[in-house]
C-alpha cells in the first residue's frame, strides 16, 4: 500500500467513525437485527409451529432455500460482520468502547466457527467424523440453537455499545451519535 493509498484509507476510516459514523451504525444494526430476525423466525418455525428443520429456513429461506444452504454465505456474512465491527471500533470511547470489544471478540470466534464449517463444505472432511460439517460448539449444541445463540450474544452488547456511545456527553465523542444533552434545572 502506498502513502497515498494508506492516508485515503485512513481518511475514509475516520469519516466513517467521526461524520458518518450515525449512519453507519444504523445501517449496520439494520443488518445485523435484520439477520438476527432470521434466526428468530427460524427458531419460531421450529418451536412454536412444529415444522421440521429442513423445512424452517426464516424468512427469506422459504423462497431463496440456498441461502441456508450455502457456507459461502454464511461464511461471508460473519467476515464482513467481523470487519465491520472493527472498522467502527474507534468511534467508540469508554464504556461503549468495552460493550462494542465484547460483540468484535464474540464475532471473531463465531468467524472461527463459520471457517470451520466452510473449509469442511468444501474438502468433505468432517469434523468429529460426522455426516455433516460442524462447528466445536456444535459437537454439543445443536446448529439452530448455537448460532441464534452466537448472533444474540453479538448482537446483545453491540446494541448496548451502540446506546451508550449515543448517551456519551457531546464533547466525550467526536462523532454525530451523541443525543444533545438538556440541562437540568436546578
Amino acid at each position: 500500500m502506498t502513502t497515498l493509498e494508506a492516508a485515503t484509507s485512513s481518511k475514509w476510516i475516520t469519516a466513517l467513525n467521526t461524520k458518518y459514523h450515525k449512519p453507519a451504525l444504523a445501517l449496520f444494526a439494520f443488518v445485523v437485527l435484520a439477520h438476527w430476525a432470521e434466526h428468530l423466525a427460524q427458531a419460531f418455525q421450529i418451536y412454536a409451529l412444529g415444522w421440521k428443520i429442513p423445512d424452517a429456513r426464516g424468512v427469506l429461506g422459504l423462497p431463496f432455500p440456498w441461502l441456508i444452504k450455502s457456507e459461502w454465505m454464511h461464511y461471508g456474512y460473519a467476515i464482513i460482520m467481523l470487519v465491520l465491527l472493527w472498522m467502527l471500533r474507534s468511534g467508540f470511547d469508554g464504556r461503549s468502547r468495552q460493550w462494542w470489544n465484547l460483540a468484535l471478540g464474540i464475532q471473531f470466534w463465531h468467524h472461527i466457527e463459520h471457517l470451520l464449517l466452510l473449509i469442511q463444505a468444501q474438502t468433505g472432511w468432517r469434523l468429529g467424523g460426522g455426516a455433516a460439517p460442524s462447528s466445536i460448539i456444535q459437537l454439543f449444541v445443536p446448529r439452530v440453537e448455537l448460532h441464534l445463540f452466537y448472533n444474540t450474544i453479538v448482537t446483545i452488547p453491540m446494541i448496548i455499545a451502540m446506546v451508550v456511545h449515543r448517551r456519551a456527553a457531546a464533547d466525550e465523542s467526536l462523532c454525530t451519535c451523541s443525543v444533545p444533552r438538556v440541562p437540568v434545572a436546578a
